[in-house]
C-alpha cells in the first residue's frame, strides 16, 4: 500500500483481523442497540489505535495519516458507526488540537486521547450547516476566561466525548472572522446533552444536540488565534473529509464483497446469476468505481502527510468516495433481490450507513462548490 512503511502494514494486519473477527460479527447488534459496545472501544485502545497518528512526544506512536486512514476504512468494512469513534477522536478532534494548539493545550488534551479517551466536534448549529459562517454560539471573555452560550446540533461521539473542540462567535460584528475555536471538558458546568438524535444509518454512533448555558473556559483553551476560528474549522475539515472518505470506502467494500459471494451461488434458470452478462457489467462498473475513488482518497491522505494543498484533492475523495458508497450498496442490494430488502442480511444496512457520508463533512453539493472554486483559482490565480 502506497505510504506506509513496514511498522504500519504489519500493524494494518492485525486491524483487519480484529476488524474481521471481533467488530463485523457485533456490527447488526450495534445497529439494533444503537450502540458501540464499551468493549469493542476498549480492545482499539488497547491495540493502540487511538495513540497511533498522535505524535511521540504526547504520549503516541506517531504514525501517519495515511495509516490512520486505512485504519478507518478496513474498520468501516466491518462497522462505520465503530469507525466513526476512533476518526471523530482523531480527524476531528485531535487534529485541529495538533495543527493550532498550544504546546498546553497539546499536553494537556493529545495525551488523553493517547490514551484512548474520546473526543469530538462541535461545530453544527440548527441554523449553521453547510454555512459554517453562520453560528450563533456565542463566547463573552469574562477575566481570563469565556462564558459560552448557544446550542450544537448533529454532534457525533456525543455521549462518548470527554472534550469537544467547539467553535463560536467571539466578535459577531466580524462575520467568519470573528469566529474561535476552543477546547471545552464535556463536565464543565452549564454544558448539557439536551437530547439524542436517532438516525437512518451508523446507527450506533452517538449524535446529540449539546446546549451550552454560562459554561466558563479558561483562555487557555483557545485553539489557535482569537478570531482565527475559521480557519480552524476548515482545515480540520478537509482532513475530516478524507476520513470520511475512507468511512465510504469502506462500506462499498463491504456491500460489494457480499453481493460478489451472493451472485456466485445464487441460481436462476439453472445456472449462477454471476454467469449473466447484465450482472457482470453491473459487478465491472462497481469494481472500477470503488478503485478509482480509492486512488482519489489515498492521494489526499498523501497530500495531506506531506502538507501539501489539499483543499481540491479531499473534497474530491469525499465526493467521489461518498456518491459510489450510496451507487454500489443500492446496486448491491438490487443483486440480493428481495432477499436484501429484508434484514436478514446486511445489504439494507449498507446502504443505510452509506447515505450520511453524502451529507456530513459537507453536504456533496458544496463539494462541488469547493472544487469548482479550487479549480478557478488555479486556471486563474
Amino acid at each position: 500500500m502506497d505510504g506506509l512503511n513496514q511498522d504500519e502494514l504489519e500493524v494494518l494486519k492485525y486491524v483487519k483481523r480484529f476488524a474481521t473477527e471481533e467488530v463485523k460479527p457485533l456490527a447488526r447488534e450495534i445497529d439494533e442497540k444503537q450502540e458501540v459496545p464499551e468493549k469493542i472501544i476498549n480492545r482499539m485502545r488497547d491495540l493502540g489505535l487511538f495513540s497511533s497518528y498522535i505524535p511521540k512526544e504526547y504520549g503516541g506512536i506517531g504514525m501517519s495519516f495515511s495509516f490512520l486512514m486505512h485504519v478507518i476504512e478496513e474498520i468501516s468494512r466491518a462497522c462505520p458507526s465503530t469507525s466513526l469513534v476512533l476518526d471523530g477522536a482523531l480527524t476531528l478532534f485531535a487534529e485541529p488540537v495538533l495543527m493550532f494548539g498550544s504546546e498546553d493545550l497539546k499536553k494537556r488534551y493529545l495525551t488523553r486521547v493517547a490514551k484512548g479517551e474520546v473526543g469530538g466536534l462541535a461545530l453544527t448549529e440548527p441554523g449553521a450547516g453547510s454555512d459554517a459562517a453562520a453560528i450563533k454560539t456565542s463566547a463573552v471573555k469574562d477575566g481570563n476566561e469565556y462564558v459560552i452560550n448557544g446550542s450544537k446540533i448533529f454532534i457525533s461521539n456525543g455521549r462518548l466525548a470527554r472534550f469537544y473542540v467547539v467553535d463560536v462567535v467571539t466578535d459577531p460584528s466580524k462575520g467568519h472572522k470573528g469566529i474561535s475555536t476552543f477546547v471545552v471538558d464535556a463536565d464543565t458546568p452549564g454544558l448539557r446533552i439536551s437530547r439524542d438524535i436517532h438516525k437512518l444509518g451508523i446507527r450506533g454512533s452517538s449524535t446529540v444536540e449539546l446546549v451550552f448555558e454560562n459554561v466558563r473556559v479558561p483562555e487557555t483553551n483557545l485553539v489557535g488565534k482569537l478570531n482565527e476560528g475559521f480557519k480552524v474549522v476548515m482545515e480540520t475539515l478537509d482532513a475530516g473529509r478524507i476520513g470520511i472518505a475512507c468511512q465510504a470506502l469502506g462500506i462499498a467494500r463491504a456491500a460489494f464483497e457480499e453481493a460478489v459471494e451472493y451472485i456466485q451461488q445464487r441460481k436462476q434458470f439453472g445456472q449462477p446469476i454471476s454467469n449473466f452478462e447484465a450482472i457482470q457489467f453491473m459487478i465491472s462498473d462497481m469494481a472500477t468505481e470503488i478503485e478509482a475513488a480509492s486512488l482519489l482518497t489515498y492521494d489526499a491522505a498523501r497530500k495531506w502527510d506531506n502538507h501539501e494543498p489539499c483543499v481540491k484533492a479531499s473534497s474530491m475523495a469525499k465526493l467521489k468516495a461518498s456518491d459510489v458508497a450510496m451507487k454500489v450498496t443500492t446496486d448491491c442490494l438490487q443483486l440480493f433481490g428481495g432477499y436484501g430488502y429484508t434484514t436478514d442480511l446486511d445489504a439494507e444496512r449498507h446502504m443505510r450507513d452509506a447515505k450520511i457520508t453524502q451529507i456530513y463533512e459537507g453536504t456533496n453539493q458544496i463539494q462541488r462548490l469547493i472544487i469548482s472554486r479550487e479549480v478557478f483559482k488555479e486556471i486563474h490565480p
